[in-house]
């Protein structure tokens, strides 16, 4: 792999880690990155299990990276964001074509967010289902404290 990812959406990729990104071995694009919601492409070619089908582990990187993104943008210039906790249920194989994932925030409060991530086929039928917990750490300049009206 030469070269490597020089950002993920609106993230820019660290130099010395460009040709180490997951994501270029996964195949995931970002289509769409904006406040509240990401959407990425994942080919099926590459990611499968011996039996032929989509990995579930695949499923999970890309439900995690759109989620996770959506969590760091959340956190603002200078922030930063953490996955603590993913779960995923997988509702069909799929065993060719090109999946659509798209995270959308059910929750971001000033530490937390929450993300629910649907990953299509290209039918436009669900594969998996994912829920996101991430820890968002917002720049200091950012943070206002919480306040009793």
């Amino acid at each position: 792999m030469s070269g490597g990812t020089t950002s993920l959406g609106p993230v820019a990729v660290h130099d010395d880690y460009r040709s180490e990104q997951l994501v270029d071995r996964l195949g995931i694009q970002i289509v769409r990155a904006e406040q509240g919601l990401v959407i990425g492409t994942m080919p099926v070619v590459g990611n499968r299990q011996p039996f032929g089908v989509l990995h579930g582990g695949a499923n999970a990187v890309f439900a995690e990276t759109l989620g996770s993104l959506a969590a760091y943008m959340a956190a603002g210039p200078g922030g930063n964001a953490v996955g603590l906790d993913l779960s995923c249920s997988h509702h069909r194989w799929v065993s060719h074509g090109v999946l659509t994932g798209t995270a959308r925030a059910l929750h971001e409060h000033q530490a937390v967010g929450t993300y629910e991530i649907a990953i299509e086929d290209e039918r436009e039928r669900r594969v998996c289902t994912a829920l996101l917990t991430c820890s968002i750490r917002r720049a200091a300049a950012a943070h206002t404290p919480w306040r009793q009206p």
